[in-house]
C-alpha cells in the first residue's frame, strides 16, 4: 500500500470512525434511558405496569427525551471542548503527558542522537523536522507521534527509549512513528482522541464523585451521601458503556495500523533487526512499554501498549509483531536474545555504514529517476536515502546548523543567508536587511556567510527544513518583519529564481499550518479533470524550467506529461512568462485533489522532469513546491552538490 492508498484509506476510515462514534453515543443514550426507567419504576412503585411496556415508555417519554438530549449534549460539548484544546497540535499532547521539549542543539549524547535520527528521517521523508519531546518520568520503552499535519507534528519518546535502545533500534522506533505522520494515522489519532473524550467523560465524572463520596460518607451521617454514591455508581456504569465502545473503536482503528507502521519501519531502515530489536527489548525489560501517566485517551497512538490490557487492546500481541518483522523468531529465544541485544553490535554496524556513506554517498540524485520508485518511497524512504540524508546533514556548516536549531531566537538570519547565493545581488540584499531590520541583523547574516561560505543548492533546502520548527514560536511582529524582508530580498534584483519562490512559499505555508493545524486538509475530493486548468499550468511551468532555452523540448516534455495526467494531446503549451502567478493560482487548487489524483499528477510531473534524460535543480525545487502544496512528503531528491 503506497502513500496515496494510505491517504485514501485514512479518509474512508474517518467516515467509519464517525459512524462508530454515533453508534457509541446511541448506546450510551439508551443505557441512560434504561437507568431512568428503572429509577422511575422504583420511585413510583407501579409493579403492575411492566418496565418496558408501551404504556410505561409513553408515561415517561418526556423524561426519557430530556435524558437523551442532555446525554447527547454532554457528550457533544465534551468532545468539542477536547477537540478545541488539541488545536495546539502535537506538542500540546506531548506536554499533557509531561513531555519536555528537546533543545535541538542539546549536547547531551542521548538527546543529540535522538535529534540526529529525527532530522535524518525527516530530511529523507521530505517533511519539516517535528518538535521532539522526552517523557522524563517514564522508564518504559515507548513513543508516539501527534498532530494534525507534518507542520504541527511532535514526536515524543520516553526516557527508557533513550537509555535502553541503541541507535539502530531508536531509528526503527522513530521510523515507525514517521509512518504514522506520513500516512495520515497521526491526524486520525488526534481526532479520535477528541471525539472519544465525550463518551469517556461520564466515567471520569463518576470516578471523581465516588472519590469525594468516600470522604463525605465518613464525615456526615446524612443519608444523602448514599444517594450521591448511588448516582456516582450509575455514572460509572453508564460511563463504562462509553469506555467499552471507546476501546472497541480504538482497537478497530489502531491494531492493523501498528502492523503497517512496523512494516514501514522495516522499509525505512531496510533492517528488520532495528524495529524487531526495540520490540524484543520491550518484551525483555521489566518496565515493558507501560507508562505511569494515564494512557486511556492516548493509548491508541503509542508505539507499544501504555498499560497491561487484554480485552480490546489497542496494539497487537507483542510476540506477533516481532514474528511479523522477523519470521524466524521463537519465543523461547528471548532469554538468549536479551543478552545479545544489550551489546553494541548494531550500533557499530550503523556507524560503519555511515562512514561508508560519507566516503561513497549513494547517487540518489544522478540521472533520470522512476516515478514508481519515488511513489513507493513516499512515507517509506529506504536506508540508502536515510544514509544520504545523514551524509548531507554532516556536510552542513556548523555555524549554520547551530543557528537553524536555536530555540532562544528565530533563525531569521539563516533564512536571509539562504537567499544570498548571487554575489551580484548580495550587497543590495544586505542593504534591504539593514534598512528594514537594522545593522545587527545584517551583521549576523554577514557572519553566517563568512563562517560557512555560500551554501550549495543541495544544502539550502535541508537547512531550511531544520530551521522551520523554531519559527512558529516567535512573536507575530518578528514573523511579519521576516516575511516582508524575504519578499524584498527576493525582488531586489528584479528577478526571482525557483529556490527563492520555494523558500518564501514553504515558510508561509509552514507558519500558517502550524498556527491553524485543525484547518489543514490532507486529501480532497476533486478529480484531475475537475482541476485540469491547474494541472496544465503546473506541468507547463515544470516543463519550461527543464528546458528554458528550447521551447520545442519544453513542449515535448509538457505533451508527454499532460497525456499521462489527463489523456490529452495538446497543440500548444500555456505561456509561462508569469510562472509565479501561474503557480500561486494553481497550487492551492491542486491540494483539493483526491489521493489517487495526486498520485497520478506526481507520475506526470516525473515524466516531465525525466523527459530529456536529465534533471536540473530548478525541476526538483518545483517538484518539491508542488508536493508541499498538496501535502505529499516527497522523499529527499538531493543532487551531487549536496554531498
Amino acid at each position: 500500500m503506497n502513500f496515496f492508498e494510505h491517504q485514501d484509506r485514512s479518509r474512508r476510515q474517518t467516515r467509519w470512525l464517525l459512524l462508530l462514534f454515533l453508534l457509541a453515543v446511541v448506546a450510551v443514550v439508551v443505557v441512560v434511558d434504561v437507568v431512568l426507567l428503572i429509577s422511575f419504576g422504583f420511585l413510583r412503585h407501579t409493579p403492575d405496569i411492566p418496565l418496558f411496556s408501551a404504556a410505561n415508555l409513553q408515561a415517561n417519554s418526556g423524561a426519557l427525551v430530556a435524558g437523551a438530549l442532555a446525554t447527547g449534549a454532554i457528550i457533544g460539548l465534551a468532545s468539542l471542548f477536547k477537540t478545541l484544546t488539541l488545536r495546539g497540535g502535537g506538542g500540546q499532547v506531548a506536554r499533557q503527558l509531561g513531555g519536555t521539549l528537546v533543545d535541538p542543539d542539546s549536547r547531551d549524547p542521548l538527546r543529540r542522537r535522538l535529534v540526529n535520527v529525527v532530522e535524518e528521517i525527516a530530511l529523507a521523508s521530505g517533511v519539516p523536522v517535528p518538535e521532539i519531546y522526552v517523557l522524563e518520568q517514564e522508564a518504559g520503552i515507548n513513543a508516539f507521534a501527534a498532530g494534525y499535519s507534518p507542520a504541527d507534528a511532535a514526536v515524543a519518546v520516553t526516557r527508557g527509549t533513550l537509555e535502553k535502545l541503541d541507535r539502530a533500534e531508536l531509528q526503527g522506533v522513530i521510523a515507525h512513528e514517521f509512518s504514522h505522520i506520513l500516512n495520515g494515522d497521526m491526524r486520525l489519532n488526534i481526532r479520535l482522541m477528541g471525539a472519544l473524550f465525550g463518551i469517556l467523560l461520564l466515567a471520569l465524572i463518576g470516578r471523581r464523585v465516588l472519590f469525594h463520596t468516600h470522604y463525605l460518607g465518613r464525615s456526615s451521617r446524612n443519608n444523602g451521601a448514599l444517594g450521591i454514591m448511588a448516582l456516582a455508581l450509575t455514572l460509572v456504569a453508564v460511563g463504562y458503556v462509553g469506555l467499552f465502545f471507546g476501546r472497541m473503536i480504538k482497537s478497530a482503528v489502531s491494531r492493523q495500523r501498528e502492523y503497517l507502521a512496523d512494516a514501514s519501519a522495516v522499509q525505512f531502515t531496510r533492517d528488520p533487526d532495528s524495529i524487531g530489536g526495540a520490540l524484543k527489548k520491550i518484551a525483555v525489560y521489566g518496565d515493558h512499554s507501560y507508562l505511569q501517566a494515564d494512557t486511556e485517551e492516548v493509548g491508541h497512538m503509542l508505539f507499544g501498549p501504555g498499560r497491561k490490557m487484554s480485552l480490546m487492546a489497542t496494539h497487537p500481541p507483542l510476540l506477533q509483531r516481532i514474528a511479523r518483522v522477523e519470521p524466524n523468531f521463537q519465543e523461547e529465544d528471548l532469554k538468549v536474545l536479551a543478552a545479545r541485544i544489550q551489546r553494541g553490535e548494531q550500533r557499530q554496524r550503523d556507524v560503519a555504514a555511515r562512514e561508508q556513506a560519507r566516503r561513497d554517498p549513494p547517487a540518489a540524485g544522478r540521472g533520470p529517476f522512476d516515478a514508481q520508485a519515488i511513489i513507493d518511497q513516499i512515507g517509506n524512504p529506504d536506508m540508502q536515502r536515510i544514509l544520504l540524508a545523514a551524509a548531507v546533514a554532516e556536510s552542513l556548516p556548523e555555524p549554520a546548523t547551530h543557528v537553524a536549531r536555536a530555540v532562544e531566537s528565530a533563525p531569521v538570519a539563516l533564512l536571509y543567508s539562504l537567499l544570498m547565493d548571487d554575489p551580484d545581488a548580495r550587497r543590495l540584499q544586505l542593504q534591504v536587511i539593514t534598512d528594514r531590520l537594522g545593522e545587527g541583523t545584517a551583521e549576523a547574516v554577514h557572519r553566517l556567510i563568512d563562517g560557512g561560505g555560500v551554501l550549495n543548492t543541495g544544502q539550502r533546502l535541508p537547512l531550511l527544513e531544520i530551521a522551520l520548527p523554531a519559527l512558529h514560536r516567535q512573536p507575530m511582529k518578528v514573523l511579519q518583519d521576516m516575511l516582508g524582508a524575504i519578499d524584498a530580498m527576493i525582488r531586489v534584483d528584479g528577478k526571482v529564481d525557483v529556490f527563492e519562490y520555494l523558500l518564501a512559499r514553504l515558510v508561509r505555508q509552514y507558519l500558517w499550518e502550524s498556527a491553524n493545524p485543525h484547518r489543514v486538509k490532507v486529501a480532497g475530493k476533486k478529480s484531475l479533470r475537475q482541476r485540469r486548468d491547474a494541472v496544465r499550468e503546473v506541468l507547463a511551468v515544470v516543463a519550461w524550467h527543464g528546458a528554458p532555452d528550447s521551447l520545442e523540448a519544453a513542449f515535448a516534455a509538457y505533451r508527454e506529461a499532460l497525456g499521462e495526467a489527463l489523456g490529452e494531446v495538446p497543440e500548444v503549451m500555456p505561456p509561462t512568462d508569469d510562472w509565479m502567478g501561474m503557480l500561486d493560482r494553481s497550487l492551492e487548487r491542486l491540494d483539493e485533489l483526491t489521493a489517487p489524483g495526486k498520485e497520478q499528477l506526481l507520475r506526470a510531473l516525473t515524466l516531465a522532469i525525466r523527459h530529456d534524460g536529465r534533471y536540473v535543480e530548478a525541476e526538483l525545487e518545483l517538484l518539491r513546491a508542488v508536493c508541499s502544496a498538496m501535502h505529499v512528503p516527497i522523499p529527499a531528491l538531493i543532487s551531487e552538490s549536496a554531498t
